[in-house]
């Protein structure tokens, strides 16, 4: 996952696009395009999940139980996997919004200006 370029180039921090899908999922059931549509629409497009970056995300989701899979028809008729989030990828989504948290807290701790 990257940012739109505007000035600065980057990817996020490690971990933040598993917290985003399992943010994402939460909303319900959702196929990977719908998921990398869900996060670029619900950042004003600023945050562009690239497949390269989200089928390994949710591959290793599912290893670690924090996500189902189940195949399903799309709204356009076709074929496609649908992930669901589970009871562990709700407490880990709980996990990882707390540290998020604190993280954007001790951010934007450093970037206040110096008295």
């Amino acid at each position: 996952m990257r940012r739109r370029p505007n000035g600065a180039d980057g990817d996020l921090l490690g971990g933040t696009l598993d917290m985003l899908v399992l943010r994402t999922l939460k909303l319900g059931p959702a196929h990977g395009f719908g998921i990398a549509q869900s996060i670029g629409r619900r950042s004003d497009d600023v945050l562009l999940v690239e497949e390269g970056s989200l089928y390994p995300a949710l591959h290793r989701l599912e290893d670690k139980g924090w996500i189902s899979a189940a195949w399903g028809t799309t709204e356009n008729n076709r074929r496609a996997r649908f992930y669901s989030l589970t009871a562990r990828g709700r407490q880990q989504l709980t996990a990882e919004s707390n540290r998020w948290a604190q993280l954007v807290a001790a951010v934007s701790r450093v970037m206040e200006p110096v008295p």
